[in-house]
């Protein structure tokens, strides 16, 4: 039995016996949730947020707005690209609002080492968390060791009290893939997997959630990205298992506004 075979093998048992155990459409309790057994309001929702502004074109005044906004509606963090990191960090500081920056952003298929200067040079100024994207096309090759390689290299980038999550594109991938990627984070000892970028052809989905959140157990971080765009999205995602919330409609969430944001 060649690798690819092998894999095939382990992964569709994998995904049979999450099926079997897979709670009733309705019955999944929040894993992890603070808010078990009551009925969220808006105001539960402020701290899953890491509100997000990863736009190519983010000016100096949107950075401003993103901050100011974190603050007043206490968000957990703010979610940036590395080259605004240092600038967030100041404009926060003394907030008790995080900066989380992303890292082999969008695509996840710089090199390793990259990846790893980025991290570190991002921690340096200032990030308290960091999202890196997994090497996407090597997962869907099979090459399992070099996408363990290639987080592993970021978590060595990390200082103890970082907190780090991994992207894995979840509309790029099938369900065992999702499931491989899944049992690699968990391996790797990251404190987090994440649904998506917001840049693929899709986000997160509820049932991308709860597979994701019976894959890594109840202990990991699950962040639900792309596509969250209103409280209701927002409640549907921790539902199904999200301990955090990737959004650019951070506001339009806790106030119970209509947005039109991609991410």
């Amino acid at each position: 039995m060649d690798q690819k075979e092998l894999i095939e093998k382990i992964t569709s048992e994998v995904i049979a016996r999450l099926k079997e155990s897979a709670p009733e459409k309705g019955s999944e309790k929040t894993a992890g949730s603070k808010n078990s057994g009551k009925a969220l309001t808006p105001a539960d929702i402020a701290p899953y947020i890491d509100h997000t502004l990863l736009k190519p074109d983010a000016t100096q005044a949107q950075m401003d707005q993103l901050c100011s906004e974190a603050a007043e509606y206490h968000f957990y963090s703010v979610c940036v690209n590395t080259s605004w990191v240092s600038y967030c960090a100041r404009k926060l500081r003394g907030t008790g609002v995080k900066v989380c920056a992303v890292v082999g952003f969008p695509l996840g298929a710089m090199e390793s080492r990259s990846k790893g200067f980025e991290t570190r040079n991002a921690i340096e100024n200032g990030a308290d968390e960091i999202d890196m994207v997994i090497n996407v096309g090597a997962l869907k090759s099979g090459d399992l060791k070099k996408v363990e390689d290639d987080i592993r290299w970021v978590l060595r980038a990390c200082r103890p009290t970082t907190v780090t999550k991994v992207i894995i594109e979840t509309a790029l991938l099938t369900e065992e893939e999702k499931v491989l990627a899944c049992q690699i984070v968990k391996k790797c000892g990251a404190a987090f997997v994440k649904t998506s970028t917001g840049f693929a052809k899709a986000g997160a989905t509820p049932e991308d959630i709860a597979l994701m959140r019976r894959t890594v157990g109840p202990e990991m971080g699950v962040k639900a990205a792309g596509g969250v765009r209103s409280f209701e999205d927002a409640k549907a995602m921790i539902a199904a298992g999200a301990t955090r919330l990737g959004a650019s409609s951070g506001v339009a969430i806790v106030t119970g506004k209509k947005s039109d944001q991609d991410y």
